[in-house]
C-alpha cells in the first residue's frame, strides 16, 4: 500500500505566491467530456419536431417557429402553419414575430451596458432620471426605488400584465404624466417580487435620458448591431409584409385578428419584434458567457455582467409539487433576475428563460448552462403557453440523449494537495512539517485522534488498488476515492482562500465499493 503513494509525483509543497496572471493560467474552465452529444441530439430532432407540431395543434397556434440552441449554435430549428391565415403566409424561421416580455433582457443589458461605462449605477435612485417619483412611497419608512428594484421587479408597484399590455404605443410623455400623477403601490420597495412592465418601461426612459436618444435606437445600435441581428425592430410597420407575424385569438373555435400596437415607451418592455433567425444570436451571446474563462471579450456585453443578468436576485416562488413531462414529481425554486428568470430544480438543472405574453402572441426561451443546451419558440396566438412544452423538449433531449453538464477539471492546487495527502496518509508521518495544512488544523484535528482514523479506515478497505483523481467542488474544494480490496474510502478537503492556499478542513470516511 504505500509503495502505491510512493510511486504518486509529489508536487511542491511550499507554492509561491502567484500573481494574477500565474493565477488565471492556473484556473481550469468546466468541459464538456462528451464529444458525440450533437450527434445523439440530431437522431432525435425529428421527435423534437412532431412534440412541437403535435402542442401547436393542441393549442390552437395559427404559426410557430422554433429553435434548439447547442454551444452557441443554432443547431436545428423548424416552423409550422401560418404567420397571416388571410393571405396563407407560411411560418419560417426568418418569419418576426413580437416576443413581447422576452424583450426585457434587452432593456437591462442596455442599462447594465451604461452601468458598465460609468454612465449610471444600479443603486441610483429612479427620481435622478424621473423626478416625478420623487416621495412617492406607500410608508413613511420605506427606502427610495431605485435601478436595481425596476430591474428585479422589486419597486412596489404592483403585477399589471392586463394593463401593460394594451400600452405598447404610450408615448414617454404619457409616461411621465402617469407618474407625476401618482403611482399606487402594491408593496414598500425591496421587500417583494412581483411583476412590473411599468418599471421596465421606466427603464426604457432613463435609458434614454442617459443617452439622449429612444432606448430602441440605442439598443439597435448597442445590442442588435453588434450581434448581426438584422431580423429585429420594435415597429412592425417596418417589417416586409412577407415576414411579419400578425396575431391572432382562439374565440369559439375560431381565430380572431389582433391589432398590432405600434412602438411607443412601453415597447421597452415587451414590444420586440424578431425571428427565430436573428434571436437565436442573442441567445448564443448568453451561453457564450459560460462558463467564466479567459478567453478574451467579443460580445457587446461583458461576460462578466451577462453572468450577472443571470442570477437569482429577488426570490419569486418554490413549487414544491411541480411535476416534469413525464409525471416525476421534482421541487423547483424560482427568482429573478436582470431582465430574466432563473430557476433551479430538485436536480440541480439550472435554467435561465423569459416567456412573453401579449394579445395575439406567446413566447418563451430557455438556456441550460451547465448543459450548453437551449430553446427558443414563438407562436402568434394570444398568451401562447410556449414554456411547458419548451421544458418537455429540454427534458427529452436531456434524458434520451443521456446528455451530461460540463464537468470542471481540478484546479492544480487540489491536485498538489492530493499528491502530499497521499504520501501522508494512513500513517500521517512528517504532517506537521509538510507545508500543506492551515495553521487552524491541527487545533480543529488532533494529530492522534487523525493517526487512529486513519489506522480504523485503511484496515477496514483492504489493500489499496486504485487512486481516483480529485473530484473538484469549486477551485478549493474537493474529494478523491482510494478504491480498496474491501471497501474503498472518501478523502475530502477544503482550502482556505490565502496564498498559497492551505487545508483547513479534512474528513476521512469508508464507502460501499
Amino acid at each position: 500500500m504505500h509503495s502505491l503513494f510512493k510511486r504518486m509525483v509529489l508536487l511542491c509543497c511550499f507554492c509561491p505566491l502567484l500573481s494574477a496572471a500565474q493565477q488565471k493560467e492556473q484556473y481550469h474552465a468546466p468541459v464538456f467530456e462528451d464529444k458525440d452529444r450533437l450527434q445523439r441530439m440530431e437522431a432525435l430532432f425529428p421527435v423534437v419536431a412532431q412534440l412541437y407540431a403535435s402542442y401547436a395543434e393542441k393549442n390552437h397556434f395559427p404559426g410557430y417557429a422554433f429553435g434548439i440552441m447547442l454551444d452557441g449554435k443554432l443547431v436545428y430549428k423548424g416552423s409550422g402553419g401560418y404567420i397571416d391565415l388571410e393571405n396563407k403566409i407560411p411560418a419560417t424561421t426568418t418569419a418576426m414575430f413580437r416576443i413581447a416580455s422576452m424583450s426585457k433582457s434587452f432593456t437591462a443589458m442596455a442599462i447594465l451596458q451604461l452601468r458598465d461605462q460609468g454612465k449610471l449605477q444600479l443603486d441610483d435612485p429612479v427620481s435622478k432620471y424621473i423626478p416625478g417619483i420623487h416621495d412617492q412611497q406607500l410608508t413613511s419608512d420605506a427606502p427610495v426605488i431605485t435601478i436595481r428594484h425596476l430591474l428585479t421587479h422589486s419597486a412596489g408597484f404592483p403585477e399589471d400584465n392586463p394593463w401593460g399590455d394594451r400600452q405598447l404605443a404610450d408615448t414617454r410623455e404619457a409616461l411621465l404624466q402617469l407618474i407625476k400623477k401618482g403611482i399606487s403601490f402594491s408593496n414598500v420597495p425591496g421587500v417583494a417580487y412581483e411583476y412590473s412592465n411599468l418599471g421596465f418601461a421606466s427603464l426604457g426612459y432613463i435609458i434614454e435620458k442617459v443617452t439622449g436618444k429612444p432606448y430602441s435606437e440605442y439598443i439597435a445600435e448597442h445590442i442588435w448591431k453588434p450581434l448581426n441581428m438584422s431580423q429585429a425592430t420594435y415597429e412592425y410597420s417596418r417589417v416586409p409584409a412577407a415576414q411579419l407575424a400578425h396575431g391572432y385569438r382562439w374565440i369559439d373555435g375560431h381565430w380572431k385578428t389582433e391589432a398590432l400596437l405600434h412602438d411607443g415607451i412601453y415597447g421597452a418592455m415587451g414590444g420586440m419584434i424578431t425571428s427565430i433567425e436573428s434571436f437565436s444570436k442573442y441567445v448564443a451571446l448568453h451561453q457564450q458567457a459560460w462558463p467564466p474563462r479567459n478567453d478574451a471579450e467579443q460580445g457587446p456585453l461583458k461576460r462578466s455582467s451577462i453572468r450577472e443578468m443571470h442570477q437569482p436576485w429577488r426570490f419569486s416562488g418554490l413549487n414544491a409539487q411541480f411535476t416534469y413531462p413525464d409525471g416525476k414529481k421534482c421541487p423547483v425554486v424560482s427568482a429573478y433576475g436582470y431582465g430574466l428568470r432563473w430557476s433551479r430544480d430538485c436536480e440541480g438543472r439550472t435554467i435561465i428563460e423569459h416567456s412573453g405574453g401579449l394579445p395575439g402572441f406567446g413566447s418563451n426561451w430557455k438556456i441550460l448552462p451547465e448543459y450548453g443546451l437551449g430553446v427558443i419558440l414563438f407562436a402568434n396566438v394570444t398568451y401562447a403557453s410556449t414554456s411547458a412544452i419548451n421544458l418537455q423538449v429540454l427534458d427529452t433531449l436531456i434524458r434520451a440523449a443521456k446528455l451530461k453538464p460540463a464537468s470542471l477539471p481540478p484546479s492544480d492546487i487540489l491536485k498538489e494537495r492530493q499528491a502530499v495527502l497521499l504520501k501522508l496518509l494512513p500513517s500521517w508521518d512528517g504532517a506537521a512539517s509538510s507545508g500543506i495544512f492551515a495553521e487552524n488544523f491541527f487545533a480543529d484535528y488532533l494529530i492522534d485522534a487523525l493517526k487512529k482514523e486513519a489506522k480504523e479506515v485503511f484496515e477496514k478497505a483492504g489493500t489499496i488498488i486504485r487512486v481516483g483523481e480529485v473530484m473538484p467542488e469549486n477551485q478549493l474544494r474537493g474529494s478523491f476515492t482510494l478504491y480498496g480490496t474491501s471497501t474503498n474510502i472518501l478523502v475530502s478537503f477544503t482550502l482556505t482562500p490565502e496564498h498559497p492556499a492551505l487545508i483547513q478542513e479534512y474528513h476521512l470516511r469508508n464507502i460501499a465499493r
